[in-house]
Parts: C-alpha cells; sequence; structure tokens
C-alpha cells in the first residue's frame, strides 16, 4: 500500500496465491505431477512444486496426492502456490520488529499502524518484508516482493500477521487461508451501535464505481466481486460509538472497513469509508469536541488484528495467539467508558 493509504492494485488475501486450473489432454501420456506442473507453470521450480504438493496445495480430481502421481487423461488438477518471482529486488533493512513468537517454521509479529506490510509501487523500503529479511535471512521467496507472506493487513491497521520461514510452511499456511480455516479477529471502534448486537454481513465486495481506491458491498447476487463474509459482535456500547468484534471467514481488501460502512457503522477515523466525519450528535458542542479529540487520538483507522488461531504447519498442533490493543486504541476506549461512566452515574 502506498503512503498516502490508496490500494496498491486491488488484492486480497486470496489473491497473494496463484490459482490454476488444469484438465489434463485426452491425450495425455502418463507423466509425474511434479514434471507436468513444471511445463505447465511459468517462473515455477521443481523444489516449489514438491513442496506444494507435500503441503496439500496440489490436489487432483479433489484428493491430495504424492509427487510421484502420474497425471492421467481428463485429470482436474487445482494448484494453490505463493505468488512467483517479481523482478524488483527487495533489500533487507535493519528496523525493529516486534515479534510475538518464531521457530523454525514461522514468526508472528505485531505489525504497528503506519507500517506497510510488503514492498509496492512507491514503498519499496520501510515495509515491514524490509525489516524480516533482515532478521530472517533465508525467507521462502526471497527473490519475491512478499517472501514469506501468506495474508497481510493495512497499513494502518495494527496487530498479528503470520510469516513463513519454509517453503514447505509457506505452502501449508497458504492452503488455511484458502480453505478459510484460520481463525481471525478483529476489533474496531465503529461509529454508532448497530441495531443487531450479533449478525453475519454477507455480499459481494468489489471496487466502488464512483471511487477506485475504496471497495464496496454489492448483493450477493452481483455478477461482479467476489463473495465476502464477516461475522461481527457488539461488546461495548458507549454514547456514539461502539467496541465491536469481528471474525473473518474470507479474506477481501479493506473486508471489515466495507463492510462496517456497508450498515451504516464505519470505523472511527477511516477517511475512505467516511468514518473522519463526526457521524452522531455533532449538533451539540461538547461532544463534537469530545469526537474530534478521540479522532486526534487515532488517526488512523481503529482497527487491530487481536488474535490468529491455525494449525501448525510441522507440530501437527493448532495453536493460537492474541495482541491487545496498541496505545492509541487503548486511550479512546478508555475516555469513552469514563464519559460513558459518567454519563450513567450522573442518571
Amino acid at each position: 500500500m502506498s503512503i498516502d493509504n490508496e490500494i496498491d492494485p486491488i488484492e486480497s488475501e486470496d489473491d497473494l496465491f496463484e490459482h490454476f486450473n488444469f484438465t489434463v489432454d485426452k491425450g495425455q501420456q502418463l507423466l509425474r505431477i511434479d514434471k507436468y506442473l513444471l511445463l505447465k507453470i511459468s517462473n515455477a521450480t521443481r523444489s516449489k512444486i514438491q513442496s506444494g504438493i507435500e503441503a496439500g496445495s496440489v490436489k487432483v480430481n479433489g484428493a491430495n496426492i504424492k509427487s510421484n502421481y502420474k497425471v492421467k487423461p481428463l485429470d482436474e488438477i487445482v494448484v494453490s502456490f505463493s505468488h512467483p518471482p517479481r523482478d524488483k529486488d527487495v533489500v533487507a533493512e535493519n528496523i525493529p520488529i516486534d515479534i510475538i513468537y518464531e521457530d523454525e517454521e514461522l514468526i508472528l509479529v505485531n505489525k504497528p499502524s503506519g507500517m506497510v506490510v510488503h514492498p509496492a509501487h512507491g514503498n519499496w523500503e520501510g515495509t515491514l518484508v524490509n525489516a524480516l529479511l533482515y532478521h530472517c535471512q533465508h525467507l521462502p521467496g526471497k527473490g519475491d516482493i512478499r517472501p514469506g507472506l501468506v495474508h497481510r493487513i493495512d497499513k494502518d491497521t495494527s496487530g498479528i500477521l503470520v510469516v513463513a520461514k519454509s517453503e514447505f510452511s509457506l505452502n501449508h499456511l497458504a492452503r488455511q487461508f484458502f480453505d478459510h480455516t484460520i481463525d481471525r479477529t478483529y476489533y474496531a471502534i465503529c461509529w454508532g451501535v448497530p441495531k443487531e448486537s450479533k449478525a453475519t454481513l454477507r455480499g459481494k465486495i468489489d471496487r466502488s464505481p464512483r471511487d477506485r481506491k475504496v471497495m464496496m458491498m454489492f448483493p450477493e447476487e452481483a455478477e461482479h466481486g467476489k463473495l465476502a463474509i464477516t461475522h461481527y459482535e457488539v461488546m461495548e456500547s458507549f454514547v456514539f460509538c461502539s467496541l465491536v468484534r469481528f471474525n473473518l471467514e474470507t479474506g477481501r481488501t479493506h473486508q471489515i472497513r466495507a463492510h462496517a460502512a456497508s450498515i451504516g457503522h464505519p470505523l472511527l477515523s477511516d477517511a475512505a469509508y467516511g468514518g473522519d466525519k463526526i457521524r452522531y450528535m455533532s449538533s451539540i458542542a461538547n461532544f463534537k469536541t469530545f469526537a474530534a479529540n478521540l479522532m486526534k487520538l487515532c488517526p488512523r483507522q481503529a482497527l487491530h488484528a487481536f488474535s490468529l488461531g491455525f494449525d501448525h504447519p510441522k507440530a501437527n498442533e493448532r495453536i493460537y495467539f492474541e495482541q491487545d490493543f496498541p496505545e492509541d486504541m487503548r486511550e479512546v476506549l478508555y475516555r469513552l467508558r469514563e464519559v460513558t461512566n459518567h454519563g450513567a452515574n450522573r442518571n
């Protein structure tokens, strides 16, 4: 993402992986699957293909296979790999990073708001990937602009990210994201309080026809866009804001931000989706000043990737990680609770 918070080309977490579908020709002779895919996929190496097969990223007729499987005529092959190498070299930089957990296969970091996850047009330096390459000299896909990445969060969103340290783990985690088996919880401070305290939001998400830098929700039956599913629950209600927990079933670009805005409750300070305007009680001078001060305390979208749960690629067990709110969101919540409790006590 660029420094001015634009979307660098529109991508979702699903788009961090290559997706290939092949139907083997009727006249195809028996050939090992790794050799077949090496001929069919440009920029792929045999080690990458074999690692992907081992991690379950290659399916034939809906089932996992081994590298020595021989393709047959009319086999249906589905592949989901990490992106191929890019031309631009990414330079390692000595940038401090907050490491939550690390082992031989993966690393979890607490990304601060304001840090771009990976290099792209306008942001070739100072990203999380630049910092990771300094910390881990050997990340899978080192020639790529996104080595080790299996998902990402927006520049101005804080919280947990998992990064793979081996080709096997990269494909193993990529498969979990592709299959939507990753547990992801986000917390946001939203304008207003949703009428339903707990609900599921569904619809197609696509670029807005009025502003190509933002995303917009469309009916589920729309022919364009990608299905986005978000589960939410209101955790705390304040005078004119609420603390909302979001669980992602899919991982589309700006999914939570677009979904929250679509129901009239954009995230506090989220300029792209109308959250930088005082949405409630703006005619009351005291509240107007109070709300403006909240946005000064947290001048970015008030969104935090709180927890992540997934199957460890090698340990064969489910693991969970949590990361508490950063200081800006903690301060906003403190003041919201204070004014809400003051009002309740006064009554």
